[in-house]
């Protein structure tokens, strides 16, 4: 294998920069890797593990799962951080699976709505003044299921118990 080459610590403001750029340009995978290389040298660092949660979820709709993600957020120090940035896994979780368009993604879109309205409500009581991010991603969850007409999953949608 290869062996990658560390950046510098002083390049990390520079490299954050080009994450967000990356982002911008729809080019997660671009965006994931100089989150690595920040982490590399600096394991916990806050932002950039921020970034790592925000690359990893853009890619749930091109078959990047929510584990790596979800394994993240314990990492973070501030509490309201944790319970947001869960609720962005969710919900970005939920447009995947409506993107997908499968039998039964649109209940499983529902489910992960609700979650992530649920974190974001519980980010809501602990958040920094002047601070409304997770209430305007809880009234998007909420738009979303009226858009898209979502109702959990009935008895006649459960899934078969396995036997």
């Amino acid at each position: 294998m290869i062996e990658l080459k560390p950046i510098t610590k002083e390049g990390i403001p520079r490299a954050l920069e080009k994450i967000e750029r990356y982002r911008l340009l729809n080019e997660p995978a671009e965006a994931e890797s100089i989150c690595r290389d920040i982490i590399g040298i600096e394991p916990g660092h806050q932002k950039a593990l921020i970034m790592l949660i925000l690359t990893l979820s853009d890619q749930f709709s091109k078959g990047v799962t929510e584990r790596e993600a979800s394994s993240l957020l314990p990492k973070l120090k501030d509490e309201y951080q944790r319970a947001y940035y869960k609720g962005i896994i969710l919900e970005r979780l939920a447009k995947a699976a409506l993107n997908r368009s499968t039998h039964g993604s649109q209940f499983d879109a529902y489910e992960w709505l609700w979650e992530a309205m649920e974190s974001f409500e519980q980010a809501a009581t602990i958040r920094p003044p002047g601070n409304d991010d997770s209430v305007l991603r809880w009234n998007a969850c909420v738009r979303t299921i009226e858009r898209y007409r979502l109702s959990p999953r009935g008895k006649e949608h459960a899934e078969p118990p396995l036997e």
